[in-house]
């Protein structure tokens, strides 16, 4: 019982932390800018994620390994954003 437990609230955790993504990805589409978003940020943050997705393949975690796997795929969806609108900008 205490497993699923503690899975059913990594579950619930992931969850969270990979819908917190998409306002601003929905933000960056509506409004065709992403003057406010820090490339450096989500750069780092995109490479702290792909290692998240190391640990959970190599621990088996998969609530870890399903929720970066998501979160990766969102914060590169970012970046490529954030490059497309940063040019029609210049």
């Amino acid at each position: 019982m205490e497993k699923i437990m503690t899975d059913i609230l990594g579950y619930i955790s992931a969850t969270l932390t990979t819908i917190a993504f998409l306002p601003q990805i929905i933000k960056t589409v509506q409004t065709k800018s992403a003057k406010d978003v820090s490339m450096g940020m989500f750069v780092l943050f995109t490479i702290g994620v792909f290692l998240w997705i190391i640990y959970g393949i190599l621990t088996k975690t998969y609530p870890v390994l399903i929720a970066n796997a998501v979160i990766f795929c969102l914060a590169l969806a970012q970046i490529i954003l954030k490059i497309k609108y940063d040019r029609t900008v210049k």
